[in-house]
């Protein structure tokens, strides 16, 4: 009868490592695998991002627009025509919001450029040749008036092909708004239809939990970046800043991207009050923009978005950085609720906030409502 040979456990290849390496090795390794996950999918998203950069603005428009829902339905109206008015609303209020911003970018511009122009030329006598280099970056960025005018047109409308594609992911973006709206309630039985057993509400759990960080920071900068603009605006035009409608135009588009929209659009106020009023006037504006952050950072952070979005400013930061790195200014734009939606699901999946009992009993009820 033939025996089989059975090796010592201490002869054995993947225990004669000390365990230090062992556990080394097996976290290096879980480690490659995310890293290539994670770059698979960007790499996907990237390469797709004619269909993915519309469903995520279109989630992120669905997250803003959903408590409205429930709002309609209540009062008679059917899903459908719900999500259509909705939509209609959304049409008008962001062409009205682009139009605004536009007109008041274009009227500004040459006063913000011709301030930029005169900012640079007082840093370049103060501090010398560091100053002439201030300068010099100060004339590239902001050129004259007219030219830039010109270049914002011909950079944003440039060629049919660029036209062409913003109005077909406009379109599909709407078009998933619509559909968000209308048939977001089936989405958890569908998902149960699809994936039965305990598992599909765990993913539909991580799906409403990244729902909710999104429509948390929407929501929440929105509201924070019209009250950034409006007494920003506020503080400029009783200093007799020039071009103080675009400058406050250009701090609302800057709030949605935390630290670096904020700091650029603050330091384009500055450098326009220090050109127009001198010193004085630029350290009043400083103030302003100073004791509007203060007040955001202390006050209504914490007040309006609480603890929806749970981000580390390094971790904000390294996501505007990357986003903008992959996507450019749309990446730096959908970073910040992006990570917030996976910071939603990683706590889903570590137990935390919307656990899938939780959501199955949340589940009953609205279809029970329904």
């Amino acid at each position: 009868m033939a025996t089989q040979s059975v090796v010592p456990d201490d002869r054995r290849p993947d225990l004669m490592l000390p365990p230090p390496i062992r556990a080394a090795a097996a976290w290096s390794a879980a480690v490659i695998l995310f890293l290539g996950v994670a770059g698979f999918v960007v790499f996907v998203v990237v390469e797709l991002r004619a269909a993915t950069i519309p469903m995520v603005i279109a989630l992120l428009a669905t997250a803003l627009l959903h408590p409205v829902m429930p709002w309609l339905v209540n009062r008679g109206v059917s899903r459908g025509a719900a999500a259509g008015l909705t939509c209609a609303t959304l049409v008008l209020a962001v062409t009205g919001g682009i139009a605004l911003l536009v007109n008041s970018l274009v009227h500004s511009a040459p006063q913000i450029a011709s301030g930029l122009q005169q900012a640079g030329d007082r840093i370049a006598s103060w501090l010398g040749p560091l100053g002439g280099k201030i300068q010099y970056a100060l004339q590239q960025s902001s050129g004259s008036g007219s030219n830039l005018v010109d270049s914002l047109a011909s950079g944003v409308l440039s060629g049919l092909g660029l036209v062409t594609q913003l109005l077909t992911g406009g379109v599909l973006a709407l078009a998933l708004v619509f559909f968000f709206l209308r048939d977001g309630h089936r989405f958890a039985d569908a998902i149960h239809e699809m994936m039965p057993g305990k598992h599909s509400d765990t993913v539909i759990a991580c799906g409403q939990q990244a729902f909710a960080a999104m429509a948390g920071f929407m929501r929440g900068t929105t509201l924070i970046a019209l009250i950034d603009a409006t007494f920003i605006f506020i503080g400029l035009l009783l200093l007799g800043v020039p071009g103080a409608a675009g400058l406050g135009a250009l701090v609302f588009m800057g709030a949605y991207i935390p630290f670096v929209g904020a700091f650029l659009s603050g330091t384009a106020a500055v450098l326009v009050a220090l050109a127009d009023g001198g010193l004085s006037t630029a350290l009043w504006a400083l103030g302003v923009v100073l004791a509007v952050q203060v007040i955001e950072g202390h006050v209504l952070q914490p007040l309006i978005q609480s603890r929806t979005v749970e981000l580390h400013p390094a971790t904000i930061m390294i996501a505007v950085v990357a986003g903008a790195g992959i996507a450019g200014i749309i990446g730096a734009l959908l970073a910040v609720p992006v990570s917030a939606a996976g910071v939603g699901v990683v706590s889903v999946l570590r137990g935390g906030a919307g656990t899938p009992r939780a959501l199955t009993s949340r589940r009953k009820r609205q279809r029970s409502q329904n």
